[in-house]
């Protein structure tokens, strides 16, 4: 694993220079915002879990697999369900971001780091917009995003679909090649790799264990990742301003 320090001359240097010419910071929301530390993305996924239970009547164990068949397949389980039982979006978005946020305290260092970074900021997610905002609220950096690009403006397709990128571009006036994404899924960054974005993967820290698909496991040395850090706000900081 990678870490891209701003004491590290040699990265310092790459940054500086792969940074020169950014001026639009897109940012994923869950485990890259807030920490993969952070209860949030447990507490959704136990509720999609329950939504499936409720939908299906089946034993937890078995729909955890089908879970994890549709998000993989479909890139969200909503897709996934959408396609295969016609399931109602609002009802399920609603239902699954119903969670208590409050053990997600404010982070005023990245609300710092964010504000000085020269550019748009906008926030790239497969969850709702509620969600996203809800959680940026919590964090304390709502204010300093532009617009949220969430599942419902990309037509309920989800990274890593490569029209998902298309309509985020379009719809925001988005240039790839002057504008950075971070993101915490490696696979989220081959599309926007190749529209010529600068892409920086953000690692779990040392000793932490998120839940993870072996799918989803990267060390952040594939070709499509510029960068990748396990410190979000001391990347951020490295920015020349």
């Amino acid at each position: 694993m990678r870490r891209a320090l701003a004491d590290d001359e040699n990265e310092a240097e790459k940054i500086a220079a792969r940074f020169a010419g950014i001026d639009t910071f897109v940012f994923d929301l869950d485990n890259t915002l807030y920490p993969p530390s952070s209860d949030l993305w447990s507490k959704i996924d136990d509720r999609i879990t329950l939504f499936m239970i409720r939908l299906f009547g089946l034993d937890s164990l078995s729909l955890r697999a089908l879970q994890k068949h549709y998000y993989l397949r479909y890139g969200t389980t909503l897709r996934g369900l959408m396609t295969e039982h016609g399931v109602d979006a609002e009802a399920y978005l609603r239902y699954v971001h119903d969670i208590d946020r409050s053990s997600l305290k404010p982070n005023h260092s990245l609300a710092a780091a964010i504000a000085a970074l020269p550019g748009r900021k906008l926030i790239l997610t497969n969850g709702s917009r509620d969600h996203a905002a809800k959680t940026a609220r919590q964090l304390g950096v709502d204010h300093l995003f532009e617009d949220i690009f969430d599942i419902v403006a990309a037509d309920f397709a989800a990274k890593p679909d490569p029209g998902v990128y298309a309509r985020f571009f379009e719809q925001h006036a988005v240039e790839p090649r002057r504008a950075a994404l971070f993101e915490d899924i490696a696979r989220n960054l081959i599309v926007p790799h190749r529209r010529g974005m600068t892409t920086v993967l953000v690692t779990p820290r040392v000793g932490e264990s998120p839940e993870r698909e072996s799918w989803e496991i990267a060390d952040g040395f594939e070709p499509h990742v510029d960068f990748a850090t396990d410190d979000l706000v001391g990347f951020l900081e490295s920015i020349p301003q």
